[in-house]
């Protein structure tokens, strides 16, 4: 008798719920990726234009840097809006055909929702500012001075000096984590609460199929106002903030990561409930407790599904043993949680400059970065092997860069236009003048360049994320044995039945090692994989991998 496998309706519709584990998640700076109606900045409609690139990469997801109504101080960092598009993308009708383009192509997406403040010119701040009184008063973080009139504790701003901006008008101070122009929502007032998940419940409704949560860390601050302790210099670390920053001078214990979170977080997870197959990444912006707040945000199925860890955004580069390092403590720290990992975005050097790539070892951090354990974020451009522009400090748009030039330089360098053809000057961007200059030598990086040979980084992106698709132990399977052994790094990868052998050398020397006990069938050839060699050993060229899967006895 054979058995009747049909399916009912109701399973051949039902959407995966653990879509988002081990996903790969490509994100959009919406002002630089292609702009269609030729102002020089980027749009949605440009963005609907383009998602066929992005299918052809076989990533599973999208995520949009903000495009809400905003003054762009921050460049949609600070929402005026969070329920509109700002006009310099488009419009709401045009976001709808975003959403029903990308998942007909099948492309998850997400967007970025700013919650830890908005804009100063924010309908809430307005009403908030006008007196201490109003129905909004306690929306945004109001103080009163020290009695000598300065700021109530010595909290510091990530753009540099005090996070306190005296208002005029109430005779308080108010709190701003970021820009002046940025004032941080009270979330002690559960009404900022409630109206935010309204936010999250409007653009759930129009489609998405999740968020990345800013600086998820910095929602709530200490209800009473304790000043931070100092930081020791030899623990200051750069990685959120450039050095010559004082804001690395402090041990941020009460300006953020305050445990009130977790109960925001719960209330945020019940609303993601509410839409099948929904999820959340939260960006953990901490130098110090990174790790450890990741694992407490992830952990359990009541909070954030997963959290994007700045580990691989760092300048150091990362070797065999920084690598088994990072991820040993990942493990550590979030035993129970899910991280989500990138080496480039749209706030850091790309990585092709900060670790000072060359092609050989950008093939091999993308193959191994298809094999690691986690969600996966590619920053547009990094396909490409874009590097870090210099732009010259007239042409500067970044507050950030413009505050603390030369000495850093700002995040414009990782923001200018993606390089589609080398037909213009614009690269296919714009018909106008860019936002921010094409760098010729991005020109000979671009799609329609890398398109047409077969060597290209582009394509072996391509075949690095098919090879991931194709084996379920990388996607959602864990991993053991993660070790550095000299320059190489490596570690298995098990889901099931399946269960595959990871070695790369991350160095520009030969390298060898003792090749994994048992029966293993060489894979990945696409990708420049080694086999195992008549002396029972792994003879790895420069940046090589070596790939396998083991075979049952």
């Amino acid at each position: 008798m054979t058995a009747n496998l049909a399916l009912s309706p109701d399973q051949i519709l039902a959407p995966d719920a653990d879509w988002w584990r081990g996903a790969v998640i490509y994100q959009i700076y919406p002002r630089s990726f292609q702009d269609s109606n030729g102002d020089g900045i980027g749009d949605l409609n440009g963005i609907t234009a383009r998602l066929s690139h992005i299918q052809s990469l076989g990533v599973d997801a999208i995520w949009i840097s903000p495009f809400f109504t905003s003054p762009m101080k921050d460049f949609g960092y600070d929402v005026s809006d969070y329920c509109d598009v700002d006009p310099m993308f488009g419009s709401l009708s045009d976001f709808d055909v975003l959403i029903e383009t990308a998942h007909t192509l099948g492309l998850k997406v997400m967007i970025d929702l700013v919650l830890s403040h908005t804009s100063d010119q924010h309908p809430w701040f307005i009403e908030s500012r006008a007196d201490r009184d109003n129905d909004r008063a306690n929306w945004y973080v109001w103080s009163d001075p020290k009695d000598d009139g300065t700021p109530p504790n010595n909290w510091l701003s990530i753009f540099g000096g005090s996070a306190w901006q005296w208002d005029a008008g109430r005779e308080q101070y108010y709190l701003h984590n970021f820009l002046v122009s940025q004032p941080d929502l009270n979330f002690h007032e559960p009404a900022v609460q409630d109206a935010l998940l309204d936010v999250a419940r409007f653009w759930l409704g129009r489609g998405v199929d999740g968020f990345r949560l800013d600086t998820i860390n910095f929602y709530i601050h200490d209800k009473q106002l304790r000043s931070n302790p100092a930081l020791p210099k030899e623990e200051r670390d750069d990685t959120i903030a450039p050095s010559v920053n004082p804001y690395n001078h402090q041990l941020h214990l009460y300006s953020k990561n305050q445990p009130e979170n977790l109960d925001f977080l719960r209330r945020f997870r019940s609303v993601l409930d509410e839409f099948p197959a929904t999820t959340t990444v939260g960006e953990v912006g901490d130098a110090q407790f990174g790790l450890e707040i990741m694992g407490q945000y992830t952990a359990g199925d009541d909070l954030v599904h997963m959290c994007y860890t700045f580990e691989f955004l760092a300048k150091e580069r990362p070797t065999a043993a920084r690598f088994a390092d990072v991820l040993s403590r990942i493990d550590a720290a979030a035993p129970d949680g899910w991280a989500c990992l990138a080496f480039s975005n749209h706030d850091v050097v790309r990585h092709a400059s900060r670790w000072e790539l060359p092609p050989a070892a950008m093939r091999a951090l993308t193959t191994l970065m298809m094999c690691l354990r986690g969600s996966l974020c590619l920053y547009q451009g990094e396909e490409l092997g874009l590097h870090e522009a210099d732009v010259p400090f007239e042409a500067l748009q970044d507050p950030y860069g413009i505050e603390f030039w030369p000495e850093f330089k700002g995040r414009d360098g990782c923001r200018t236009p993606m390089v589609w053809e080398m037909s213009n000057q614009n690269a296919g961007f714009s018909e106008g003048q860019p936002w921010l200059p094409v760098p010729h030598e991005h020109l000979s990086h671009s799609v329609a360049a890398q398109e047409a040979d077969p060597g290209s980084l582009l394509h072996h992106y391509r075949r690095a994320i098919a090879f991931r698709h194709a084996h379920r132990a990388l996607v959602k399977g864990t991993h053991a044995d993660v070790q550095a052994s000299g320059d190489i790094l490596h570690f298995t990868r098990s889901h099931g039945d399946e269960t595959l052998f990871i070695a790369i050398n991350l160095s520009g020397d030969p390298a060898e090692m003792a090749a994994p006990e048992g029966n293993w069938l060489q894979i990945g050839q696409e990708l420049g994989s080694t086999g195992l060699a008549p002396d029972g050993k792994l003879h790895l060229g420069p940046w090589q991998p070596a790939l396998a899967l083991r075979m049952n006895a």
